[in-house]
């Protein structure tokens, strides 16, 4: 049996449950009915619930305090094998689209791998293949600031690239569209869901010509719109209300991110065949954030420009920047030296009334990459930032600037999987199923029950008979 995995990060259980109900997500709800359901624990709190932790248990069966992969790149070093290493060791191909955190065993993986966008310790496999396609995607995703740094020569090679690897007309039409109608109005927000169509066409090309027995396709725009709009979205449990100009413009927001998704489910339903799985699994999901609302609600900042807040903290050390999500970049050196006296300088960056501006740590297993963002989280109206012992001042307004709205989605411990295959029964589990399942279980599906992993899989397990004995329908 082949496995087509849809990563659809931190979708919610409870916003799927209400969009299903009220008629938006046809393919969703035709993939529930067909589908073994169920909802999945991450059994992890804060700091430890972020998705590029989760990713990584259910790629490996790994809980957290094993894989120990705590930040986006740490996966990239981890030694275990994920779910297509073993697809790979035993003979067959994977095609790795997008999955967060990732890594490949190059001594088993068989296949094509590409990783996150926000990766940048992670070669993708065939070297150098998605290189035109991940020079401009991740321009676009790991600067927020609307300065891409896309060259004319690079939209070229992206666009011979995508031409090649199966570009739709349709995908075509829908951005020229969307360009259009962001002269019209406030709807920049959608082109996150043009780069979900351009990956989907880029997977289900590579699908096609590949076969592969493991298929796994990551998407991550409507968790950005959950962490950025759900206040828009449910106003009245918000202390601070969103203008009625950004209730307007983005109040659907998240259920359009939704409805995108299940338009790929539909072509993902139609790409399978009889001798294949659908999986849908979110890792975990999220719930209003409602904990900064006597603060004003929090704001996230980041840099205007890398170079001018290096040399305002006094750092001239020869390095290299790279953006990865959010405030966070890392700063790799020559030496750990280097990178310990560059963090204790961005570490010594205050506010005039003492907070501090930024965190900065040399990362563990590579002293000489460093780890920083902004830790602001609020407003600092007209506050000046200092330079350690220098005297240097500047306003923080000039050196950082605000992403977005604030952030009104917060991570939740629950996450969807659904098994839709041959020989399941759908049915809905009603006990919550440990996320540590997902990779044996996985496993099981493709036949590969004597992988690393030895924990059992749920498929085989006197915990799932109990749990689904006494099923509810799945019922719209």
């Amino acid at each position: 049996m082949r496995v087509l995995m849809l990563e659809f990060n931190e979708l919610c259980p409870s916003l799927m449950d209400r969009f299903i109900a009220e008629g938006h997500l046809p393919n969703f709800e035709r993939l529930r009915d067909h589908s073994l359901a169920m909802v999945t624990d991450a059994e992890e709190a804060p700091p430890n619930l972020e998705p590029w932790i989760q990713w990584v248990t259910v790629h490996t069966g790994l809980p957290y305090a094993e894989h120990k992969c705590f930040k986006l790149n740490d996966g990239g070093r981890l030694k275990q094998r994920r779910l297509w290493d073993e697809v790979g060791a035993a003979g067959g191909k994977a095609w790795v689209c997008g999955s967060m955190n990732a890594g490949i065993d190059p001594s088993a993986f068989a296949g094509h791998f590409m990783p996150d966008p926000w990766a940048s310790e992670v070669e993708a496999h065939p070297e150098g293949y998605f290189k035109p396609y991940l020079d401009v995607v991740r321009a676009y995703v790991q600067e927020h600031s609307g300065r891409p740094q896309v060259t004319p020569l690079m939209l070229a090679k992206f666009i011979r690239f995508m031409v090649a690897n199966g570009l739709r007309y349709e995908t075509i039409v829908a951005t020229m569209k969307q360009l259009a109608s962001e002269r019209r109005s406030n709807v920049k927000w959608r082109r996150a869901m043009i780069l979900d169509r351009l990956q989907w066409d880029l997977f289900a090309a590579i699908y096609r010509r590949e076969q592969p027995q493991l298929a796994t396709f990551f998407l991550n725009s409507t968790a950005h719109f959950q962490h950025f709009h759900w206040r828009e979205m449910t106003p009245d449990i918000f202390l601070n209300k969103p203008s009625e100009a950004d209730t307007l413009a983005f109040r659907d927001t998240i259920r359009a991110g939704y409805e995108n998704m299940d338009r790929i489910v539909g072509k993902a339903l139609d790409l399978a065949d009889d001798r294949t799985a659908i999986v849908l699994a979110t890792a975990l999901s999220q719930q209003p954030m409602l904990t900064y609302e006597d603060q004003g609600g929090r704001q996230i900042f980041r840099h205007h420009d890398i170079d001018q807040l290096l040399n305002f903290a006094g750092i001239d050390a020869p390095h290299e920047y790279r953006p990865v999500m959010s405030q966070q970049f890392l700063l790799h050196f020559e030496d750990a030296d280097a990178a310990l006296a560059a963090s204790e300088k961005l570490g010594s960056l205050m506010l005039d009334d003492g907070q501090p501006v930024m965190w900065a740590v040399p990362e563990p297993a590579t002293p000489n990459i460093v780890n920083a963002g902004c830790l602001v989280s609020a407003n600092p109206d007209g506050a000046t930032v200092q330079a350690g012992s220098s005297g240097r001042q500047m306003a923080f307004d000039e050196l950082f600037y605000p992403l977005e709205a604030l952030r009104s989605g917060m991570h939740h411990p629950d996450g969807l999987f659904w098994i839709s295959a041959p020989g399941i029964t759908p049915r809905e589990v009603e006990e919550k199923v440990p996320l540590t399942a997902v990779h044996p279980t996985l496993l099981t599906l493709l036949g590969l029950e004597g992988g690393e992993k030895s924990a059992p899989s749920f498929l085989t397990t006197g915990h799932a008979a109990a749990a689904v004995e006494n099923p509810r329908p799945l019922v719209a």
